[in-house]
């Protein structure tokens, strides 16, 4: 009899999952709390509670080429960089050859997965699901692979600026945003600048009086063409450069890339200098915040140093009144409601993810996190490798190694990629693994 996998979350990551299970022989049931695959990329006009969410213009910021999985290549006339919608239907595509869509149960939301009484000689674990209709169901599943992904509980750091409780406009975070309409004609802080801090700021510009873009820290702006109008990621994940990182000293590097993309545009000129090195964090993809910055339409400050009612101190000392907006982009607490306390704890230790994948601390390797990890270049490529790894091992086909040696090597890897960890823009880090 093959072994039952729960798998949580009907998206990208669920639908690899799903077809992973089958090809080792395990028999998948996938939970999608929505009436839809998708998961992040299925757009919606409403917000809802511990759903992810995106905004209407999304496009994203790999190519095709490089994030299809390994044995579905992308439609031939999608273009290199896609709209969202473009992607969801990709992943109707992807689930239609491979007839994924009979191993979900949809408007199902996991309630708890807990151990079962008799874990320690099972590895078992209890599901305890809704449906839609209300009714409550415990099942039990030989393993379960967590693809709910960590874009669903925004973070708001609202104790971190002093004064915000006498600000008389309103407050958003990036989770709600939808489009600019809101912003037309008005005076707008945005929070942030990870990769929605500056694809936010720049389209609230073009309807707005004035945007105004907080960064702590600054960022690395890079387009997303590289030489000869040729997709960044074909030209810059590739095993020559991984191979010049481990060859020659990163300062060297460092400074080489930083000087060609500030012969561009100067990032200090632009406010824009970071106080990290352009290879120890990801940068920024944004084809249009230079532009936006020097046609003065949008205008980058330092972090806020406090709220005085409707006018905006900065840590540089300026002052900018009659602000009638802010927008938080700073990033989403990774948080596993369906499981219990002691084991979100857990999660958050930095050594909790063997290989970003299996937490160590269980007598059983029968939990597997998927795509709970920060990529160099498109993510679903990674999230498909650690399927296979996890269906494998819940196979019985592959096999971890003891605890002890888990958590040394976790260690190991934390220390040499401190930089690697999930790095949520310009707020906090949630160190996963």
């Amino acid at each position: 009899m093959a072994q039952r996998v729960a798998i949580i979350g009907g998206g990208s990551s669920g639908l690899s999952c799903i077809k992973c299970c089958l090809v080792e022989g395990l028999e998948p049931v996938c939970f999608e709390s929505s009436d839809d695959i998708g998961g992040l990329w299925k757009f919606k006009e409403t917000l809802e509670a511990e759903q992810s969410s995106m905004y209407r213009s999304l496009v994203v910021n790999t190519s095709k080429e490089m994030m299809c999985y390994s044995d579905f290549p992308m439609p031939e006339h999608y273009p290199n960089y896609m709209h969202h919608s473009k992607l969801l239907q990709y992943l109707r595509l992807y689930a239609e050859h491979f007839d994924l869509l009979k191993y979900i149960r949809f408007q199902t939301k996991v309630l708890s997965v807990t151990q079962r009484h008799d874990f320690s000689c099972s590895g078992q674990w209890d599901v305890v699901t809704k449906n839609r209709d209300g009714h409550e169901e415990t099942l039990v599943f030989d393993a379960v692979l967590v693809c709910s992904g960590h874009f669903t509980h925004p973070f708001t750091p609202l104790s971190a600026f002093p004064g915000i409780d006498t600000f008389s406009g309103k407050c958003y975070h990036s989770w709600e945003y939808k489009d600019p309409h809101p912003f037309v004609g008005k005076k707008v802080v945005v929070i942030g600048i990870g990769n929605s801090g500056g694809d936010i700021a720049v389209e609230i510009s073009r309807v707005a009086e004035k945007t105004f873009l907080s960064t702590r820290k600054g960022a690395w702006v890079v387009g997303r063409l590289a030489k000869n109008g040729l997709p960044l990621d074909t030209m810059m994940v590739t095993r020559s450069n991984a191979l010049l990182l481990q060859l020659f000293p990163r300062a060297l590097l460092n400074w080489a890339v930083e000087r060609s993309y500030n012969q561009k545009y100067n990032h200090r000129l632009y406010s824009l200098q970071p106080r990290h090195r352009i290879l120890d964090q990801r940068p920024v993809i944004n084809d249009d915040l230079p532009g936006r910055i020097l046609q003065g339409a949008l205008e980058v400050k330092p972090n806020i140093r406090e709220f005085q009612g409707s006018t905006v101190v900065f840590d540089n000392d300026a002052v900018e009144k009659g602000i009638d907006a802010v927008v938080f982009c700073t990033g989403y607490m990774a948080t596993f409601p369906f499981l219990s306390s002691s084991m979100n704890n857990e999660l958050h230790n930095e050594l909790s993810l063997f290989r970003r994948v299996f937490p160590p601390f269980l007598e059983h390797p029968t939990m597997a996190f998927i795509g709970l990890l920060n990529a160099s270049g498109p993510i679903m490529p990674l999230v498909e490798m650690q399927a296979r790894w996890a269906c494998r091992v819940f196979a019985g086909l592959n096999h971890l190694p003891p605890a002890a040696k888990m958590l040394k090597i976790t260690e190991k890897d934390w220390k040499a990629n401190k930089q690697s960890r999930i790095q949520l823009p310009d707020c906090i880090t949630l160190p996963l693994y």
